[in-house]
This record gives C-alpha cells, structure tokens and sequence, in this order.
C-alpha cells in the first residue's frame, strides 16, 4: 500500500465530504466533523428528527453545528498551496483508514470512498460512481433542490392558509347559527309575553265591565249583598250607601274574590279607565279621498263614507288603499290631546294609524303594524283586534262613538258618545314622531258579525 502524501492528507482535512471542495464558512456537529454550512443545511432539507451526520452516520435530536473559525481561516491560508503532482487533482480527500485516495462515492452510503474501501465487506455490494461524477450529479441535484424546496414550503402555506380560511368559515356559520337560535329564543319569548299581557289585559276589561255594572246599580240594590265566611253566618248589607267610593270598590274585589296587593293594582286601573280623559281638543275630521278604497264612496263635504256596490274608476295612487275596504282622514298628529265622534251604521272599524300604514295588499289591523281600531256591527258585538282579540262585553254596540288620542302618553281609548261609558282603552304605545292619523274601515266582511253592504261612517260636527 502506497505512502499517502502529507501535503494530500493535510489538504484532505481542509475538504468537506459533501461537495469535496475547500469548506466554505465551516461548521463543526457534535459528532466532530466538519462541513460547508450550505452543504450541510441542504444535507438536511427537509428533516425534522434524526439529524444524521454525512459521514459517521451518527444522528442528533436537535439541529446543532457550531462554526468553526479556525479550520476556516487554515483553509483561507492553505489556498495559495499546490501540490507537486500534476496527476492528482487540486483538492483530494485520503481514506483515514486506509490511506487510499478517495475515488469513488457509495451511493447506498452516500460518502465518498476509497478503492480497497469498495472492495471490503463494508461495501462489496454497494453501487458506486466515480467520485467526480458523483460531484458533478450533486452539483446538479443542489442546483434543483433550493427552487424544489421553495416549492414545497410555498404548497406548505398555501395548505396551511386554506385550512385556516375552512376553520373560520366554519366557526363563522356556526356563531351565526347560535346568533339566529338566540335571536328567535328572544322574538318567541318576547310573543308569548306579549301574547300572555293581551289575556291578562281581555280578562281585566271584563272584570272593569262587571265592576262597571256594579257601580251603575242603585244604592239598594248594590248594597243587598251576600256576604260569607264571617262569625255567624251570612248577612245582608241593607244600610245608606257608602260615603268612600274606594272602599265600595274595595268590597266589589271582595266579592269577585279578589285579595292582597292585587286590589291596589286594580283600583288604580279602574280610575284611569273608568274615568273620561280630560281637556282632549275636539277636531273637526274630514276624509281623505286620495286614500279611500275605490268601493268606498266618500260624501262631497267628506264627512261621510259609505261601500258601493261597485268598484269605482280611480287612480291606483301609492297613498290608496287597494284591497282592505279603509280611508284615512285628512288631518294628522304628532302632539297633543284630541277627540272626535263618530256616527255607525253596519259593520265598521274606527280608530288610528300610523300615516305609514301599509296601504296595499292584505294588511293587518292591530297595534303592532300600526293600526289602533274597534270593530263593532252596530248590533250585539264589539271588539278590539288585539293579539288574542278583545272582545268588549257590551249590552249593546254604541251606535255614536268617540275616539280619544293622547299623543304623549301613547294612549288610544274609545267611548260611547251616547252614554258616556267607556267602551276600550289600548295599551300604551310609542307613536316615535310619526304622524297619527284617524282610521275608518267599513262594509267589510268578518267572521264574528253579518255582511252589510250598507255599511256609513258619518263624522259628527
């Protein structure tokens, strides 16, 4: 076996075993042995564990090297060496354990190698190249790698971005969906409570009725009572009425049963409902016959409004109503207290609504879309189109009533005009600013009550 040259063997220890070339910016692994840094960062492309070492093969956990100052500047000194034999190249590599010159480059171990290297047990059966080929293929495949790799962390992003985009689309639908579950929760909440407050509200107008009726009565005939569940049995009440009227309502509540706090709440509800509104400004309305069906006939001083038996020929103006038998009045309000009467004959509906009242199509008359009204068929029936509707316990329906408008208040009430008996009070409401204006509907057809084709609404002076 040759000697091997001192000058090859210290000029082999200056070359990286990757791309056999003087290292350049040299890094040392724990292992040892040195490498190019780029050579090295390539070696590992890709890599996330086992980190292994080109040339023992050991393998690291973590990505470590440190560079190796020294080594780089021997290397930057020994460039202006040359060796004497012009039959070896520049830069050669010697087999530290052999002492051979690397020649050739294992592909199954990929490290360059040399002769009786090739020949051992360790690598008999290995594929092997040429190591100047084998350099030339790196060169090449180190050339393909940085654009591949470059590739491959851009797909990486993209991939990554698209399943972020997914994961908020889908978070996105599914925070809307709990929105709208929490939102109909709500409206579903907010209906049955409006819907349970409109019973309680029917049932109490019945009771004011009763207790109405009983205050009419004269004195004896109110007074002869029957009075249980006191000491001694039942007894007659047959004196001189009497002198404090809340305790005659008190004793009423008694009597339909009711006790506790509840009268108190009643009381006070019976004296604003029993109780005509005060300093209300009468108004002389007059119909708009701008907004009149075209079955309704409106008079020529427009005070009065009567169904025809046909349709007229009038313009489909956006203010007319098209389908529901309904005209406005003239006059609106946006403050203050008012009153007018109104004169029925047949089946009719007075009241207010809001200047925005939908006028086309099928529409519907209660509070929530903006329209206040009673109905009544001038016979036996009387109710208000609340959500349930009220039906009015009236003897009789009033053939003459007044309407009463409390624009601050938001209160909307209707009287007999004839007797002076309240007839409905609605809730309070928020008029907002909006322009209220009185409501007529007549001739209709209804469920509850006949068909009268001829069906006037008259306004009285």
């Amino acid at each position: 076996m040759a000697a091997a040259d001192p000058a090859q063997l210290f000029l082999g220890e200056l070359t990286c075993s990757v791309c056999l070339d003087y290292f350049q910016d040299p890094v040392a692994l724990d292992c040892g042995h040195n490498f190019c840094q780029a050579c090295i960062n390539v070696w590992w492309a890709g890599v996330k564990t086992d980190f292994c070492c080109p040339e023992c093969r050991d393998t690291f956990s973590h990505r470590n090297y440190k560079r190796n100052r020294q080594l780089k500047n021997i290397v930057e000194a020994s460039r202006t060496l040359r060796l004497e034999s012009t039959n070896e190249p520049e830069v050669s590599r010697v087999c530290k354990k052999h002492s051979e010159v690397l020649k050739v480059f294992c592909r199954e171990d990929q490290t360059p190698i040399c002769m009786v290297c090739h020949l051992s047990r360790d690598h008999k059966d290995h594929t092997v190249v040429p190591i100047d080929e084998a350099a030339q293929d790196y060169k090449i495949e180190r050339g393909k790698e940085k654009p591949r790799t470059t590739e491959t962390e851009r797909q990486k992003i993209v991939s990554e971005f698209q399943q972020l985009r997914q994961f908020l689309e889908k978070q996105e639908r599914f925070q809307l969906a709990q929105l709208d579950e929490t939102e109909q929760d709500i409206i579903k909440k907010r209906d049955g409570y409006i819907d349970r407050l409109n019973e309680e509200i029917s049932l109490l107008n019945k009771l004011i009725y009763e207790l109405y009726k009983k205050c009419r009565q004269s004195a004896s005939e109110f007074l002869q009572v029957e009075l249980g569940g006191f000491s001694g049995g039942s007894w007659s009440l047959c004196a001189k009425p009497l002198a404090h009227p809340g305790l005659t309502m008190a004793l009423l509540l008694h009597m339909l049963g009711i006790r506790g706090s509840c009268v108190k709440g009643i009381l006070q509800v019976l004296r604003t409902a029993l109780i005509p509104v005060p300093l209300h400004e009468p108004v002389n309305v007059t119909l708009d016959p701008d907004t009149a069906h075209p079955e309704l006939i409106v008079s020529e001083d427009w005070k009065s409004v009567r169904r025809g038996d046909t349709g007229q020929a009038l313009p489909n103006n956006p203010e007319r109503f098209d389908t529901e038998l309904c005209v406005l009045g003239c006059e609106g309000f946006t403050s203050g207290r008012h009153c007018w009467e109104v004169e029925a004959k047949g089946l009719c509906a007075v009241g207010v609504a809001r200047k925005s009242v939908s006028r086309k199509g099928k529409i519907n008359f209660r509070p929530k879309y903006g329209v206040w009204a009673v109905e009544w068929s001038g016979e036996q029936w009387c109710r208000a189109p609340t959500s349930p509707v009220t039906s009015l316990f009236l003897i009789k329906a009033p053939s003459r009533i007044r309407v009463y408008l409390d624009y601050e208040r938001g209160k909307v009430a209707f009287i007999d005009a004839g007797k002076g008996d309240p007839i409905f009070t609605f809730p309070t409401t928020f008029f907002a600013g909006e322009r209220i204006c009185p409501f007529f509907r007549v001739g209709f057809s209804s469920l509850s009550g006949p068909f009268h084709p001829s069906s006037q609404l008259t306004l009285c002076p």
